[in-house]
């Protein structure tokens, strides 16, 4: 346990943020599985509200730094690519 007042507020902020990050990351695979669920319907139109919603979400958890630049651009192009081909 933290023994100096510094420490303690140190492990609250850690503590705060641990559980903001997996608000943030549950919301986010949660959209994500929305929109793969949408994508093996076939069902185009559903697939393509539900993909509008999840682009918002994988930029704000990249900007927040819950996941790379990278990990976000490569989510929204694979699942823009499985919308295209249906």
């Amino acid at each position: 346990m933290a023994n100096s007042a510094s420490a303690r507020k140190r492990a609250n902020q850690a503590e705060q943020r641990r559980q903001r990050n997996a608000s943030r990351r549950s919301m986010m695979r949660t959209q994500i599985k929305a929109t793969v669920a949408a994508i093996k319907a076939a069902d185009k139109k559903a697939a393509e509200e539900a993909y509008k919603k999840v682009v918002p979400v994988l930029d704000s958890s990249a900007t927040h730094g819950l996941i790379s630049h990278n990990k976000a651009a490569r989510h929204k192009s694979r699942l823009n690519a499985q919308i295209k081909a249906l």
